[in-house]
């Protein structure tokens, strides 16, 4: 078989991996989370691995909140203004983490999923992972289930599908995002970018969104990021591919979302030693800017999709 899925208990928390024996791509991810924790490839005479993650679960579980490296956001995505938002004319204030004064990336980035399905054959391996949000942040007091499928196929293909649902009474408003961080094996300065948009989310200087967008096309037929900041929001092509495609001399790597995550945002940290790539549904703080906002219905099924490739030059 050419596929495999093992689960690893030793840890505080499962790791799966999943892994291409013919190719011997293999990933691992941690049920802490349902993270991506690494993504490796064969490259010289070992692996590499493209994914800025953590050593061990125990690590994850002690520094989530210190970056959110490879975190699943939901169900608001990054700065949740003073943490407030107001649904049927009542005020709501989330409890959880806050940077300054600030809400930021949702209530479920350090849950434990719980491992559901597990294939392995010779065309993918894959596991699914569950999560029921309890309303335990009484700022959000509407219990909803997510369920993650991370599945590797041909050509180092990974792609993780989330779907979410709830059985509450009325809508409730959620946003979905994942926040991993790449790396290419040396500095953020000698990567290129290139994806589809020609504008920029304007933001003030908290980071929140101005409701405002001015143009940005910089990276529409790709460019260095050689001294280049960012922590910013783009809004993606109607129409045209989502591919983010980042690349140095020796490896391209190719993050791709569905219509659903119509927003890409991209955040360097101050080391430039990777780079954040975060698919999301809709822009930061639409809980009160209403920008990509989505009240989900009762009892109907949502989706969101986004893969990863990772190649040699």
């Amino acid at each position: 078989m050419r596929f495999t899925v093992t689960i690893n208990k030793q840890q505080s928390h499962p790791v799966i991996t999943l892994k291409d024996k013919t190719l011997g791509s293999k990933v691992e991810i941690f049920a802490f989370g349902g993270l991506l924790n690494s993504f490796s490839i064969p490259y010289k005479k070992g692996l590499f691995n493209c994914v800025d993650g953590f050593a061990t679960v125990t690590d994850a579980k002690k520094n989530i909140s210190n970056g959110f490296k490879s975190a699943k956001i939901a169900p608001f995505v990054c700065r949740l203004n003073k943490g407030q938002y107001q649904l049927n004319a009542k005020t709501y204030t989330i409890q959880k983490h806050y940077m300054g004064a600030h809400a930021i990336h949702g209530l479920v980035f350090d849950q434990v999923y719980k491992i559901g399905k597990v294939v392995s054959n010779d065309e993918s391996a894959s596991v699914e992972l569950t999560y029921s949000y309890a309303k335990t942040d009484k700022g959000y007091p509407f219990r909803f289930d997510i369920r993650l499928c991370w599945k590797l196929t041909d050509h180092n293909l990974l792609s993780v599908t989330t779907e979410v649902m709830h059985k509450n009474k009325a809508a409730i408003p959620y946003t979905d995002g994942w926040h991993p961080y790449f790396t290419l094996g040396d500095t953020v300065d000698n990567y290129t970018i290139q994806f589809n948009s020609k504008n920029q989310l304007a933001f003030n200087e908290e980071l929140l969104p101005t409701g405002k967008k001015k143009k940005d096309d910089r990276f529409l037929h790709g460019a260095s990021l050689n001294g280049v900041l960012l922590d910013n929001s783009f809004e993606l092509m109607k129409g045209q591919s989502h591919k983010c495609i980042v690349a140095n001399k020796q490896f391209q790597l190719t993050v791709e979302g569905d219509k659903n995550y119509p927003i890409l945002q991209l955040y360097i940290p101050p080391k430039r030693k990777s780079i954040a790539i975060e698919n999301l549904s809709g822009a930061p703080d639409n809980f009160n800017n209403g920008m990509g906002l989505l009240m989900l219905e009762p009892n109907k099924k949502y989706s969101f999709s986004t893969s990863y490739s990772i190649t040699t030059n």
